[in-house]
């Protein structure tokens, strides 16, 4: 299958999916990884008749280990790389996988996870140095000069950031921040090792990652990426392009990015991304833009933008408030960016994630661009029968949710409702509300939206126990995982039953 013709795209082909981030995966190390249970989950999505795998942001993650703030846009999470297949490869000596500490089953404990794991990907790289073949070092120097455009500087920011005890760059030495020639010669010498390390963290995982989605694309499973729209001002993307940034002289961010009171908070939610300079970037033809949807098209399927209704207009906080709630709408750029985007790399496999305060403008843009939007189907019970949230108002050019990574899970959802509100769901579905996440996964599933996507916590029937995200809440999200033990097989053969009866089995 050609990537493009795809069922987000042509509007032929009826398709479903799981959305499960791999830090959510089982496994011995604390965290989902990239190795043989991130295989195993794509023969699950095949046995449940599905054709589609979401996941959210792959980059390393920083403050609060959101995916939506990494410390690059380009780079990926060295948490995901596979210990055992490092071991597999002669990158490790099986004796370091001896006396794994005892994580938890349901829940990544970042912190212990953080350090376990980075001890034994910096004894990897001890190893690889030392024994690996002519072979394996030459592929690693093809990386490190296919890559070098966003490599070199990312390898360089987080060696310095070692060196500064995880400062943000503004608190380094002021001609580092800046980055002179001279202080990014004289740091480049003194951190040499150290960013080699980082460079070679980035060539196993992705070796490990392009490896997992040629398994997945041979077994007929597509993978949905996510490209936040903005980017964390702690990272290398803004430390080494400040001149596409509204930033201070010192490096600050003047206004930052959030969005205004809604659904999620009364004081909207302040995310504190700095704002780009669009005219800057227009000048240029978006020459960044272009090159992270490079990256991102060459890892991913299909591509979910996050925010997309932010290319249409903005929230922009002073970055003196403290809250979202005084802020203005600003102008973006527009059709501009993606047809720029478009005439570098042809059609776009892209979803617009059109959720929140969505004007005509919005829309308009969207259909222009001929990208399918999201309905979330949580979201419809707060309106009469003509909500858009509503499936007998869908139209094909839909990717459909019952919920997202920002939502609670099904039951959860339920539970908490109102009763005037319970009895609206209860007489949508028809049903006694005993088995809501079926009922909810039947109205997607038969649905006209050429999508559907669905989480695994509502095909397993879980609580609000298994909710991955809180939004506008600091701490305490992205920790949830699974065992294979709750998802049974009563329910992989539910699932593929009403995959089937419905049109969109793989």
């Amino acid at each position: 299958m050609n990537r493009y013709n795809s069922p987000i795209h042509d509007g032929m082909e009826r398709a479903s999916g799981i959305l499960l981030h791999p830090t959510s995966l089982p496994g011995r190390f604390g965290i989902g990884d990239l190795g043989s249970e991130a295989y195993r989950f794509v023969d699950a999505l095949v046995e449940m008749g599905q054709k589609l795998w979401q996941v959210l942001p792959l980059g390393p993650t920083g403050y609060g280990d959101s995916p939506y703030q990494c410390f690059s846009a380009f780079a990926g999470n060295p948490l995901l790389i596979s210990l055992d297949r490092l071991a597999e490869e002669n990158a490790l000596s099986p004796d370091d996988l001896k006396n794994i500490p005892s994580f938890p089953a349901h829940q990544v404990t970042y912190g212990e996870v953080i350090e376990y794991k980075q001890a034994l990907l910096h004894r990897s790289y001890i190893h690889f140095m030392q024994y690996a073949s002519a072979e394996q070092h030459q592929a690693f120097e093809s990386f490190c000069a296919e890559n070098a455009a966003w490599l070199d500087d990312y390898a360089l920011f987080m060696a310095l950031k070692a060196a500064h005890k995880g400062e943000a760059w503004t608190a380094w030495q002021d001609d580092v921040a800046r980055r002179t020639t001279i202080a990014l010669s004289r740091t480049k010498s003194q951190l040499s090792d150290v960013i080699q390390k980082q460079k070679y963290f980035q060539f196993q995982f992705f070796r490990q990652w392009h490896a997992l989605k040629r398994y997945a694309n041979e077994k007929g499973i597509r993978l949905i990426g996510d490209i936040p729209i903005f980017v964390a001002f702690d990272s290398a993307d803004v430390w080494a392009n400040r001149e596409l940034f509204r930033l201070d002289r010192r490096g600050n961010p003047e206004v930052v990015a959030g969005v205004p009171p809604d659904y999620f908070s009364p004081t909207g939610q302040r995310w504190g991304n700095p704002i780009y300079r669009w005219d800057v970037m227009a000048k240029d033809g978006y020459r960044w833009w272009i090159a992270r949807c490079r990256a991102a098209f060459a890892m991913f399927d299909y591509v979910r933008i996050d925010h997309f209704r932010g290319f249409e207009a903005y929230w922009e906080v002073p970055a003196s408030e403290p809250t979202a709630v005084n802020g203005r709408w600003v102008k973006g750029p527009g059709k501009a960016l993606f047809q720029a985007i478009q005439d570098a790399l042809g059609q776009l496999p892209i979803i617009a994630e059109d959720l929140g305060i969505i004007t005509p403008e919005v829309k308009a843009l969207r259909d222009a661009l001929g990208f399918p939007g999201m309905r979330v189907l949580h979201f419809a019970f707060v309106a009469d029968a003509s909500s858009e949230f509503l499936p007998h108002n869908y139209v094909r050019n839909t990717v459909a949710y019952a919920g997202t990574h920002d939502n609670d899970t099904t039951i959860g959802w339920f539970e908490k409702l109102d009763p005037v509100t319970r009895q609206q769901v209860l007489d949508y579905t028809g049903s006694d509300g005993s088995q809501i996440h079926w009922d909810l996964i039947r109205l997607l599933l038969m649905s006209v939206a050429d999508t559907v996507i669905l989480t695994l916590q509502d095909v397993m029937g879980l609580g609000s126990e298994a909710r991955m995200n809180f939004p506008g809440r600091a701490e305490g999200n992205w920790q949830w995982r699974f065992t294979w033990d709750q998802l049974t097989d009563e329910a992989q053969a539910r699932l593929r039953k009403l995959t089937a009866i419905y049109g969109r089995c793989n």
